[in-house]
């Protein structure tokens, strides 16, 4: 398995590695306050996303992530973050996470995409045997999404994390497992063709 940080690119988005390149235009679509309501950090000024980046890349540079910026082919511009995180080598097991899209690109093909290059890199290149997600659980949007992929719900961590505001959070597990694989990727294939 070769972790080595690559470049995913499909009909609608490419998943490129996460640099301080990519902060102008996450700067742009990135400040507005509902895309942080539900997460852990809070990104609020040119201040806070410079450093969201660089503790991005000290996670990547730890072994820990593999952060993308993702960028919308239709008009070259960047529409976004995720990221492989959680990573357990020995488990042959990650998380994909710290997902957040521009309010232009929200409820597009742009976040199907995203997780079906990364759900296909993670099974097919990565050799995983298990994709985990995970969720606030007052986040019902999110959760339909991920639920929509095809990640099967598999309980809730109770008071698992303590909010930018100081509420402590319960979250919600999904995974998706490489047995898994072959039919939400087709699935997702379908969802995507009638994009």
């Amino acid at each position: 398995m070769d972790w080595t940080p690559v470049t995913l690119t499909g009909r609608h988005v490419r998943l490129e590695p996460l640099s301080p390149a990519h902060e102008g235009g996450l700067l742009e679509i990135g400040l507005e306050p509902d895309i942080w309501k539900w997460t852990a950090s809070q990104v609020a000024d040119a201040a806070g996303m410079a450093n969201y980046i660089a503790a991005a890349l000290r996670e990547q540079e730890a072994g820990e992530s593999i952060p993308f910026a993702v960028i919308d082919l239709a008009g070259g511009k960047v529409a976004g973050c995720s990221r492989y995180m959680s990573i357990a080598r020995a488990h042959r097991r990650l998380e994909i996470g710290s997902t957040w899209y521009g309010l232009p690109w929200q409820r597009t093909a742009v976040n199907t995409e995203s997780k079906y290059l990364l759900l296909r890199h993670a099974f097919e290149a990565l050799g995983c045997l298990r994709v985990e997600f995970k969720t606030d659980v007052l986040n019902e949007r999110s959760r339909k999404a991920i639920a929509r992929l095809g990640a099967k719900e598999e309980g809730i961590f109770r008071k698992h994390m303590i909010t930018a505001s100081g509420r402590v959070r319960d979250s919600v597990w999904f995974s998706i497992t490489d047995e898994d694989w072959p039919a939400v990727k087709a699935r997702l294939q379908e969802m995507l063709a009638n994009r």
